[in-house]
């Protein structure tokens, strides 16, 4: 088969497997809508840095929207998997900390939904070894999200730590048994080893049963944001509005951000990207389309349209910064939510470690 042909076959299944994963999800929201208790979710974080508005209207707000219409929420702080491709988690306890706050800022309850820590989880990561014996090298190895994690990584070398960050994730995923998972499109090769560890594990562990789901991705269309520079937003890049920013600090980022030279405010986001991510964020923040935030500005220039996203901005985060200072002023209660957390997520690990154990008759 020539290079031309693999390339385009792979395209087409990517495609197909996109295709089928958006129909599924338009099925599983009319589901969540009848009758949000069956389900569970678990989604999260890893602890690198300060979240930013990337985050919030990708997947941040999905989870408070999930929460309230009454599905289990299971929020993962992922300090483990910092050390997939970094080799000092700097600053971790503080990070870990931030996101807590970030996450009861936006309006995460924790008498609701279970936040917790993966470090302090035992039983989640033991079952990483099972878990790792029904996958093969070859099925790591050609992961692309762990190729491009390793594409990218600031390392000199990848750690071993790193070809088992897919089934990580299964564990991370099954040890409460979620059956679903919010994930962007590019998450679904992550998603689809740990439907094959669930799968797999049944297989050979169930006996005629199932020990674990095989959960769903819940794909959502997550507007893509660019940062301030017109690259990809990112933690690392220094180009993105943290949800911790002021008023001040977001007024100064989008003052610098990155537009072009065309007087007339338009939304083209092929022709002019950086210009329709400003307008797309305006509009996210206003509960509008980009055309009308665009139409209302016209040809008063780029200045103009900062001064609309900033305004937008500011409006839009306002009660969360409300939140945000209120909540970071009694540090005990952040741990508080954590600790608790912990120990609810423990109790359903050891009760799934337990299950694991007897299935696989190795509980003496």
């Amino acid at each position: 088969m020539s290079t031309l042909t693999t390339t385009v076959t792979a395209a087409s299944t990517d495609a197909l497997g996109t295709s089928a994963a958006r129909a599924r999800s338009a099925v599983l929201e009319e589901q969540i809508r009848k009758d949000p208790g069956r389900f569970r979710i678990l989604t999260g974080d890893r602890p690198t840095g300060r979240l930013h508005l990337g985050h919030y209207f990708g997947t941040l707000h999905n989870r408070v929207r999930l929460q309230d219409l009454g599905v289990e929420l299971f929020v993962i702080i992922a300090d483990y998997q910092v050390l997939t491709d970094r080799d000092v988690a700097d600053r971790l306890t503080e990070h870990v900390e931030e996101l807590v706050l970030d996450h009861l800022a936006i309006g995460v309850d924790p008498e609701r939904s279970t936040v917790f820590a993966h470090s302090a989880v035992p039983a989640l990561n033991q079952l990483l070894l099972p878990f790792l014996s029904l996958v093969s090298v070859a099925e790591l190895n050609r992961n692309p999200t762990v190729k491009d994690e390793i594409a990218h990584s600031r390392q000199s070398a990848v750690s071993g730590l790193m070809f088992t960050y897919p089934v990580h994730q299964a564990a991370d995923i099954l040890f409460c048994k979620a059956d679903l998972v919010p994930v962007g499109q590019d998450q679904l090769p992550h998603l689809e080893i740990t439907r094959t560890v669930a799968r797999r594990f049944n297989d050979r562990y169930g006996n005629g049963t199932a020990v674990f789901p095989e959960p769903d991705a819940l794909l959502s269309e997550a507007p893509l944001l660019l940062g301030t520079d017109g690259t990809k937003m990112s933690k690392s890049r220094g180009n993105a509005i943290a949800l911790a920013a002021d008023a001040d600090e977001t007024a100064r980022l989008i003052r610098g951000a990155k537009t072009d030279s065309e007087r007339h405010i338009a939304y083209d986001p092929a022709g002019r990207p950086e210009v329709s991510s400003l307008l797309l964020l305006a509009a996210l923040c206003q509960g509008r389309t980009p055309e009308e935030v665009a139409d209302d500005i016209g040809s008063a220039g780029a200045a103009a349209l900062k001064r609309t996203v900033t305004e937008s901005v500011n409006e839009y985060l306002a009660p969360i910064r409300s939140r945000r200072a209120e909540y970071a002023r009694d540090r005990a209660y952040l741990r508080q939510v954590l600790r608790e957390g912990n120990e609810r997520a423990r109790a359903v690990a050891d009760a799934t470690l337990a299950e694991v154990r007897a299935a696989m008759n190795s509980h003496y």
